[in-house]
């Protein structure tokens, strides 16, 4: 069995009072349980955040070993706007 710490906690009115609403309308079982489930959804979200920062990272450090390894094309903008304009036009109806 896990060992249990109490702790306290301090928040804005706001939220204190989302957290013991839910309570009152039998959502959660106690101000407790409110935390713990928001503190589950935090430790989701955040090795999500991890994992997409990572791959971001790698797919930085790929582009930059291209350029090391001259593996680049002239930056043409025009190519670029134009590519994104008709990319746009094709899923978009026009207004």
């Amino acid at each position: 069995m896990s060992r249990i710490e109490r702790m306290t906690i301090t928040m804005p009115a706001e939220m204190a009072a989302l957290v013991k609403s839910a309570v009152e309308a039998g959502d959660y079982a106690s101000t407790s349980e409110v935390v713990r489930a928001a503190l589950r959804d935090w430790k989701t979200k955040r090795a999500l955040q991890i994992e997409e920062l990572a791959a971001l990272k790698a797919d930085i450090d790929a582009g930059l070993a291209d350029v090391a390894a001259g593996r680049v094309k002239d930056f043409d903008t025009a190519r670029i706007v134009a590519r994104g304009r008709k990319l746009l036009a094709a899923r978009s109806p026009s207004v």
